[in-house]
């Protein structure tokens, strides 16, 4: 059997983020890596999806053309994915030729077999902009639950899949103009064809997730419509329709055609150009496809019709869909800046780190939330306590009462059988919990294996039998390194980077997932290395900090009133011994402001100074004092030091 695996094409407007991770990356790689160590014939897809609005809302912010921006997000996206230790066999793109030619294939073959149509409609138009508004350009109030500020293609807050016209109170993104509707021309898929099709098909899924399948059946149950497939917009694949001038494909339509166009760029670069037709033309290929729950519409529903429509392809075998990740206990939003960038990440932290708290917090049925603090537990007492302090327990102490050889045992007593009967199982417990999609189970497994390794290595005392037991002391260290062997594979699926380290310090022996049941030892240790060192409370205070940091726009900055102040008197505020209060002068205005800086400053210090306030803060009373402003300070290792100017000023002179 072979195994076709994709991941959802990421748009190439914007880096990734631990949201997306944990939807529809780090699973694939988790179940291909398994795949592969099992000796299974399995390729892995994936590309950046370069059309649509989404690239053109972001060339219009940055200033730049679509093209700049998907090159920059390509190359930078590509690199994250590496250093997380992503491993496709292909990463394409889909503004390639390639694709571009596959994409109007996929269209002329379809509409010639009557499956789409054109049809007038009205459109929102934007005078102001002068031109047609796609689904992106278009906010509004979501009719399903109520939320402003969802898109016409589809609500955020609720998931349900939009049409513009249903938005309320809609208006246009750029500008904030309220449309006008006016007619034009699109094509139409007849998704309303393949509704028996599609329900026959989804009955047979039965062991899909119990989540994808009531998502995709209450769709079915409402009844599904046609859709429109193109879009008034320059930035696309071109309708391949002498009548379709200046109009491209829906970026839904387009996108997950390249999962087959990404498979064909593999076969090229393998030397082998019709290889890819063994997996997306054979019928025993298992196709699986992994995203995050707001693309199963596509991925069950329209990708499935259009591949019906189409005919000669496979279909998915199975959509393992995962929930949202949260991030300390809000959703992850890339407009307001509220998350956290893989490449940020991966300046300060191991990949492997953020693998195994993903993994270990996975949404797999249920939407999870990250926390920097639970991020931080994880790591110091699971990844650091238990398996690296049992990788490294094990191989200091061959190293240093056996001189790095490996000492050798033929018989064993229970507690031995005991430890190496749990190792012999691992593969099949742990390999059944990964062939379901149940990555976190299927870690909690693993680290049951270095938890019981933990236990063996206290009960057995080495440090103790080295002296008055050594053949059972030698039997302990032989078997604890069976469980060193074991683990540098079977971590692998999870933890690359830890389990390649592992695989050094041991000279490791290459062997596959089955043969790790009883593995082979090398017979000397190399270098040895600590695994995990631990995250300190400051550098985990920091991150925290930084992500309650919200940028704002200059609309919101420009409602800040900065002046300049001279300081007329102080005086401490009775009963504090920070707070310090102060009469300024601001212009020909005298106020009262309070401020918490007297462990730094003295009143009489501050008299005279020019200072820097914010004039326009609502009044507010600190310690029954009203406080009519606030000055500007900064805080750092030196404590805080007052802004000030660098010239002698006068009073009331605008900060700009």
């Amino acid at each position: 059997m072979k195994i076709l695996v994709t991941s959802a094409l990421p748009y190439a407007n914007g880096n990734l983020h631990l949201g997306h991770l944990a939807g529809a990356y780090l699973p694939a790689d988790i179940y291909v890596r398994y795949q592969r160590l099992k000796k299974r014939d399995v390729i892995y897809i994936c590309g950046t999806d370069e059309h649509g609005v989404p690239v053109t809302i972001s060339a219009e912010k940055l200033h730049k053309t679509p093209h700049e921006v998907v090159d920059y997000y390509y190359t930078s996206i590509k690199k994250s994915f590496k250093d997380f230790g992503m491993t496709f066999d292909n990463f394409s793109r889909t503004t390639l030729p390639i694709h571009h030619r596959l994409a109007q294939d996929f269209f002329l073959k379809i509409y010639k077999k009557g499956y789409i149509y054109p049809k007038e409609i009205e459109q929102h138009y934007c005078s102001r902009c002068k031109r047609f508004l796609p689904d992106r350009y278009i906010i509004g109030t979501c009719p399903k639950c109520g939320t402003e500020g969802a898109r016409g293609d589809q609500c955020e807050a609720c998931g349900h899949w939009l049409e513009p016209f249903q938005l309320i109170a809609p208006k246009c993104l750029v500008c904030g103009e309220m449309p006008k509707k006016t007619k034009t021309k699109h094509w139409y898929f007849k998704l309303s064809a393949f509704q028996d099709k599609l329900n026959a098909w989804i009955e047979k899924k039965t062991d899909w997730k119990e989540t994808v399948l009531t998502f995709v059946k209450g769709w079915l149950k409402e009844g599904i419509e046609d859709r429109p497939i193109t879009r008034d917009l320059s930035w696309g694949v071109p309708v391949p329709l002498d009548e379709a001038q200046k109009k491209v494909l829906y970026v839904w339509f387009d996108a997950p055609i390249g999962y087959i166009s990404s498979t064909i760029e593999w076969a090229e670069k393998c030397g082998k150009p019709d290889v890819w037709k063994e997996y997306w033309l054979n019928k025993d290929t298992k196709l699986v496809h992994f995203i995050g729950k707001d693309n199963i519409v596509f991925h069950a529903l329209i990708w499935p019709a259009m591949l019906m429509a189409y005919g000669d392809y496979i279909l998915p075998s199975d959509i393992p869909a995962n929930q949202f990740l949260n991030l300390e206990g809000d959703k992850f939003s890339t407009s307001k800046n509220y998350a956290i960038w893989l490449p940020d990440y991966l300046k300060n932290f191991d990949a492997d780190s953020l693998r195994y708290t993903l993994t270990r917090n996975a949404p797999e049925a249920r939407d999870t939330d990250f926390t920097w603090r639970d991020f931080q537990a994880w790591h110091n007492n699971e990844l650091a306590d238990i398996l690296g302090n049992f990788v490294n327990r094990t191989l200091t102490f061959i190293n240093k009462y056996y001189n790095s050889s490996v000492p050798k045992a033929s018989t064993f007593i229970d507690s031995d059988k005991r430890m190496l009967d749990i190792l012999s199982k691992a593969p099949t417990t742990i390999g059944k919990r990964i062939e379901h999609f149940e990555f976190k189970n299927g870690l909690q497994e693993t680290m049951k294996v270095v938890q019981e390794a933990n236990r063996y290595f206290d009960q057995e005392k080495p440090w103790t039998t080295r002296k008055t037991e050594p053949a059972r002391c030698e039997r302990t260290m032989y078997v604890c390194m069976n469980i060193v062997t074991s683990l540098a594979v079977l971590i692998e699926p999870f933890l690359p980077f830890t389990s390649e380290k592992i695989k050094k310090m041991i000279n490791f022996i290459p062997q596959d997932w089955d043969a790790i049941a009883k593995p082979k030892v090398a017979p000397t240790l190399g270098n040895i290395e600590i695994l995990f060192t631990k995250i300190n409370d400051d550098v985990i205070s920091e991150q925290v900090a930084q992500l309650k940091q919200e940028e704002i726009t200059i609309e919101d900055f420009k409602k800040v009133v900065l002046k300049t102040a001279i300081v007329l008197e102080a005086e401490s505020v009775e009963g504090s011994t920070n707070l310090i209060r102060c009469m300024i002068e601001v212009g020909n205005k005298k106020r009262h402001i309070v401020a918490g800086i007297g462990r730094y400053y003295k009143p009489e210090d501050l008299i005279n100074k020019t200072i820097i306030i914010v004039e326009n803060l609502k009044p507010a009373k600190i310690r029954g004092v009203l406080s009519q402003g606030m000055l500007l300070a900064a805080e750092g290792k030196e404590g805080i030091i007052l802004l000030t100017t660098d010239k002698p000023m006068s009073s009331g002179g605008i900060v700009k």
